[in-house]
């Protein structure tokens, strides 16, 4: 059994809002994010756990824990559908981290009721993707909103901000496609923290200026 599992937190208490959580790293990716901090994890092609270990961990920990998070890397770029299976059989909540890449998995795992809540990566602009992914699933990303906003899941969705790649201009065209696709959540945005990244990039000297920021939506920003 190949070994696509990264690494497992084996504790969290932010990754899933007031849900004691674990966290499985998968390895790989599909986009090169300049600011990614998790380049290792990226560019791995095996890890350190295969599902069995996992399953054989969350059986030790039925009681102790309350949900797991599938994160990466990109989740969906393996087959999580009898993961989830599995998992949900323990009765365990599942949170997906994504980039929206797949959405034809993101909607098998939603019909059949095997996620509790999703956070999607808003990475840019469209005229921004491919420079700051290094990928052409943009449209990937749309279709991803547009089922989780149909399903009824609960899901945020999130952008990470380093101001050499993405300005108030950014932000607030990226709030219209929101609204355009029907998403009136709040949106959280998180600023880059300068650790090793797979651009290199350090922190930017360019202010965002938030005078010029149109709130239509909530904007929530997390350090």
């Amino acid at each position: 059994m190949k070994k696509i599992i990264y690494n497992i937190t084996k504790f969290t208490t932010t990754d899933y809002k007031d849900h004691l959580s674990c966290i499985v790293w998968f390895t790989s990716c599909n986009m090169r994010c300049e600011y990614c901090y998790n380049p290792d994890i990226v560019n791995s092609k095996s890890g350190l756990y295969t599902i069995d270990d996992l399953l054989g961990f969350l059986k030790k920990r039925v009681g102790l824990l309350e949900a797991v998070v599938l994160s990466g890397g990109e989740a969906t770029m393996h087959n999580l559908i009898e993961i989830c299976k599995e998992i949900k059989a323990l009765d365990y909540k599942i949170k997906l981290d994504t980039n929206g890449s797949n959405p034809k998995q993101i909607k098998e795992l939603l019909e059949k009721e095997l996620l509790d809540f999703v956070a999607i990566d808003f990475k840019a602009t469209k005229n921004k993707f491919k420079e700051i992914t290094k990928s052409n699933l943009y449209d990937n990303f749309i279709e991803s909103l547009n089922i989780l906003e149909k399903s009824g899941i609960e899901y945020e969705v999130r952008t990470t901000l380093h101001n050499d790649l993405l300005n108030v201009h950014d932000i607030n065209e990226m709030q219209d496609i929101l609204i355009e696709n029907n998403y009136k959540k709040d949106y959280f945005v998180q600023n880059f923290l300068e650790v090793e990244n797979i651009g290199d990039l350090k922190s930017s000297t360019q202010k965002f200026d938030l005078s010029k920021l149109d709130n239509k939506l909530n904007i929530i920003w997390r350090n």
